[in-house]
């Protein structure tokens, strides 16, 4: 048995599932900065059988059980709805596995918080759009994310992490952030300051609506990145949403939102030459009409009317957040070269400028 830990309760830990079979190998998996990943390998009677251990980062997830009976209740749903429409409930959504005692989460004698996952065999994950068609499907699968559990409370769900998507809060932060300008950065960049202050007012549109009761609360995945859609390996399908850490209470916005964000953009999100940044209306117009299509008919019309400001909002409020954590001394987002987050926020700021060019097109896609 080939063994790398690099953590060294993992022996303590693994104990305390009691998992069937033998363990033949662990191994540290993928390239996640936040939680210490291991896939594990189990030879059993009825062939090999693979789990996802992860520990917990509770320095940015402060209260690990919540976060974690959101997404046992959340996978336990799904899990549900998936068996009722004749899918395979082992590979469409995660399962996680309890410990001998019955619980979703492991606390070590250090006091780390550990989960385990059935490990989905024969998929891959994306980290950019490779054609037109990925890119639908993963429109699909985040709509019929949104469909799936439209019946769910969405208010029964912890806050995991305070005010994550909601722009007036974000935009309050980055008010201090120019105000404290630790670095004495602010005049360096008070072109972006400006173009960010003066969109105050749009940062309330959505929260307004939902304050009002006219927008529903809803379940959102609130991180909707291609690579947290796991694709079926052969048919190259999209098949499981997956890193449910940011699972909460939202609106349908912030999922389309920062899907648009990252997906229909023309460049990386920290280019250095803003020539290369622009909306592709066409990756809009597919992911808006596979999104709508995975959601089956769940969203109101007022919700479809203002998808576009999801996208518009999603894309402002990580300029703003870029640009706040350039002020203060690149302290939240890790940066591996000068003035990285300053060009993650000229970028943002560069695509909800041509948005802005092109809303007529956003919202005739309506």
């Amino acid at each position: 048995m080939t063994i790398h830990p690099t953590c060294e309760k993992i022996d303590e830990v693994i104990s305390a599932y009691a998992l069937p079979g033998t363990l033949t190998d662990k191994q540290p998996h993928g390239n996640g900065h936040i939680n210490d990943t291991f896939l594990l390998t189990y030879d059993t009677p009825t062939g090999t059988r693979k789990y996802i251990l992860q520990r917990m980062n509770h320095a940015i997830f402060k209260n690990p059980p919540a976060l974690m009976e959101n997404i046992s209740h959340v996978t336990d749903y799904l899990r549900k709805v998936i068996i009722r429409r004749g899918g395979d409930p082992d590979r469409e959504t995660l399962n996680v596995i309890r410990t001998a005692k019955d619980s979703v989460y492991y606390v070590d004698s250090s006091q780390n918080y550990w989960r385990m996952f059935l490990f989905i065999e024969d998929t891959i994950c994306l980290e950019q759009v490779e054609s037109t068609r990925e890119f639908y499907d993963s429109a699909v699968a985040f709509g019929s994310f949104q469909q799936m559990l439209a019946d769910f409370p969405a208010d029964t769900l912890h806050e995991t992490i305070p005010n994550f998507h909601n722009t007036p809060s974000r935009f309050r932060d980055f008010q201090k952030a120019v105000e404290r300008d630790a670095l004495g950065r602010a005049h360096l960049v008070q072109e972006e300051i400006d173009f960010a202050l003066s969109r105050e007012a749009d940062t309330h549109v959505l929260t307004d609506l939902l304050a009002k009761g006219e927008l529903p609360l809803r379940v959102t995945h609130n991180d909707t990145k291609l690579n947290n859609i796991l694709f079926d390996r052969s048919t190259r399908k999209a098949l499981c949403i997956i890193d449910l850490d940011t699972v909460m209470p939202g609106l349908s916005h912030y999922d389309f939102g920062d899907s648009i964000r990252t997906g229909a953009s023309t460049g990386a999100e920290d280019e250095q030459d803003l020539s290369k940044i622009e909306l592709n209306l066409t990756l809009y117009e597919t992911f808006t009409k596979g999104f709508l299509e995975g959601c089956q008919g769940s969203l109101t019309d007022r919700e479809i009317e203002l998808l576009p400001m999801g996208a518009k909002l999603m894309t402002y409020e990580c300029g703003i957040r870029f640009l706040a954590d350039y002020l203060d001394g690149d302290v939240y987002f890790k940066i591996h070269r000068e003035n990285q987050n300053l060009d993650r926020a000229r970028t943002q700021f560069k695509l909800v400028a041509d948005m802005e060019k092109k809303w007529d097109a956003m919202t005739r896609r309506m």
